[in-house]
């Protein structure tokens, strides 16, 4: 008998045998029916727990195919995220009041999840005005892959002078007179926007547990039940592993993981590699955390960089031989494995290796990924179809397709990446983010991407040939990354048999305008059959969380993702921003409510506080 059973829904399976239902019945973390109510609710007995769905679209639990979970639980608490928000005016009161309430040595940190063409003004802040809301707590400012902003205080801090040099492939942007000023570049390596990044403070261990708790919390609170994590920069095996894996011995994964290892040592990729092999089975562990192989860094001479703002980085001519080591180690070892390539020629190059690679030790079925292939052409696609090889793309294009249009042009962006192509070729393709530290990671904006067209700024890159239909995002968003966890026999479908992962929504993804696709949540969140999240009425079925630690983190003032739809958004910025401050005749930033004449809320020891709104 059933162990939970949701019904009173409207049921998008995506199983094509069986494509709607109202209702579904839940039995030992499996699906044990879907369809109408009457043949579900027989499956009740007087344990069975009952959920009325209020008529709410239900669907299979979202799978993001290629994100970094892992090091965003890490440090999840320590950021303020600007995903979402609609104005830099919001953003910097946002800033400003995470200024005043983070105690010295710790920095205020937004790290990646936006664009300067999601602001109403269509820019970033500048150095000068970054100082001015901070003189004295170190600012840092990721934005996508090309730069950092530190302030005056976070240049103390990681000790930048005159006397610093630029790193291969980066540069420290300098005064007349040699000074930094607080602008660092990439040409096109992100390396030293990370390893300056990973100068600040830490969070210790128990923080950590927390943090990530909180970050799986906010994906479930978007419908994410699933996800791949495919390593990073300054995520070391195992150490960085430890937290998640304590995490699941204590029963505490709330989203299921399929991992990737990234090696961290350019010129000692094959022995990372050889070292894993020998610790590590291919896919070892269980449906909650689980070994995924190797990448998406296989060595560092196939990387290829996605700053659109620089040329295309010209790959070094050793490419070939160390990518062939590693790869027919992988294929000898069965690990399945997955690369990060933004443009076509980086993916010539590395499938003439793996062809090579191929004959003499065959692939055979092993599941291999290439990521992102923002420019891959029909040829290497149909190559990546002879390999058997699958693509996983996300939505790094909406928020930095204005840059790629100033590069190459609007005839060559609207095939960027070309998911109608792939689909046609019969490639297995999977949708995801990339997040945290250049895409947000709400999945419904990537949705709002893959149907649109159209980037956070508004500008429309993709015809009707190169947009897809609701129906088939969402399926990329399930049955299409299952695959790439070497899955799709148990999850992405709400069908007998499969992983009782499902995703109540607060608005039916099927019905609401285009504009109003990133605002969409998850009421209620099923993983295995457990309620790990719930909102509104469903609020009181999931477990509680712990408050975010330490208890100035940015989540405890904002949380993660703003949530205002593109339509809200413009409609809010098309008249002055909130109500007027009646002491400075202002306006303030559309998404609060000004409390002017509230003494206790408004007026604080250094008088008006009308930044903060």
């Amino acid at each position: 008998m059933a162990d939970l059973i949701l019904r009173n829904a409207k049921i998008a399976t995506l199983d094509p045998a069986n494509p709607s239902a109202s209702a579904l019945a839940i039995a030992d973390g499996r699906v044990l029916a879907v369809g109408d109510e009457a043949t579900v609710m027989a499956k009740a007995d007087a344990s069975t727990r009952i959920v009325d769905a209020g008529g709410r679209r239900l669907i299979p639990g979202l799978n993001d195919s290629h994100t970094h979970l892992i090091r965003g639980g890490l440090n999840y608490n320590l950021e303020l995220r600007w995903d979402g928000v609609r104005s830099l005016a919001d953003a910097m009161a946002m800033l400003k009041a995470q200024v005043d309430r983070t105690p010295a040595p710790q920095w205020v940190r937004v790290v990646g999840g936006f664009s300067e063409h999601q602001f109403a003004e269509k820019r970033l802040p500048t150095l000068d005005e970054l100082n001015a809301l901070a003189p004295d707590t170190p600012v840092f400012l990721l934005h996508l892959y090309d730069r950092a902003l530190l302030n005056r205080a976070a240049l103390r801090a990681v000790g930048y002078t005159r006397d610093t040099p630029d790193p291969p492939g980066g540069q420290i942007q300098r005064d007349g007179s040699g000074n930094p000023t607080g602008l660092l570049l990439a040409k096109p390596n992100a390396l030293i926007l990370y390893a300056t990044l990973a100068m600040g403070p830490k969070l210790p261990p128990e923080y950590q547990l927390n943090s990530t708790r909180h970050f799986m919390r906010e994906l479930n609170r978007l419908g994410i039940t699933s996800v791949i994590d495919a390593g990073g920069g300054f995520q070391n095996y195992p150490e960085d592993y430890e937290i998640i894996q304590k995490l699941h011995a204590d029963n505490q994964l709330t989203v299921r993981i399929a991992y990737n290892l990234f090696t961290q040592n350019k010129g000692s990729e094959l022995a990372d590699f050889q070292r894993w092999s020998r610790m590590l089975e291919p896919r070892q562990g269980d449906d909650l955390l689980r070994h995924n192989g190797a990448g998406e860094m296989l060595v560092f001479s196939a990387a290829d960089f996605e700053d659109f703002r620089e040329p295309r980085p010209e790959l070094p001519a050793g490419l070939e031989g160390e990518l062939d080591a590693v790869v027919r180690l992988l294929a000898e070892k069965r690990w399945p494995f997955r690369i990060h390539a933004t443009y076509d020629e980086s993916i010539t190059r590395m499938l003439d290796v793996y062809e090579r690679v191929n004959r003499e030790v065959p692939f055979d079925g092993l599941h291999w990924i290439v990521d992102h292939a923002e420019t891959i052409s029909e040829r290497n696609i149909e190559r990546v179809s002879a390999l058997g090889g699958g693509i996983a793309i996300q939505h790094r294009m909406a928020f930095q397709g204005e840059f790629f249009a100033e590069r190459y042009g609007a005839d060559a962006l609207k095939h960027t990446p070309p998911v109608r192509r792939m689909l046609q070729a019969g490639v297995p393709v999977g949708a995801g983010t990339d997040a945290t530290r250049v895409a947000s990671y709400n999945p419904w904006v990537a949705l709002y991407w893959l149907v649109s067209g159209r980037t956070l700024g508004g500008l429309r890159m993709y015809g009707d040939d190169n947009r897809l239909e609701r129906e088939e995002a969402l399926s990329l968003w399930t049955r299409g990354s299952a695959w790439f966890s070497t899955e799709q026999d148990r999850k992405g479908r709400l069908a007998v048999g499969q992983l009782a992962d499902a995703s109540l929504l607060s608005a039916d993804f099927f019905a609401v305008p285009e504009s109003d696709i990133p605002d969409i949540t998850s009421v209620l969140t099923v993983v295995g059959g457990r309620i790990v999240h719930g909102d509104g009425p469903y609020a009181s079925l999931a477990p509680t969380l712990p408050a975010p630690m330490p208890d100035w983190s940015p989540v405890n003032l904002f949380g993660g993702y703003q949530g205002a739809t593109l339509a809200q958004a413009g409609a809010a910025l098309a008249h002055a921003h909130g109500a007027h401050c009646h002491v400075h005749e202002h306006g303030h930033a559309a998404r609060h409510d000004t409390p002017t004449r509230d003494l206790q809320a408004f007026w604080g020891a250094l008088g008006c506080s009308c930044f903060a709104f």
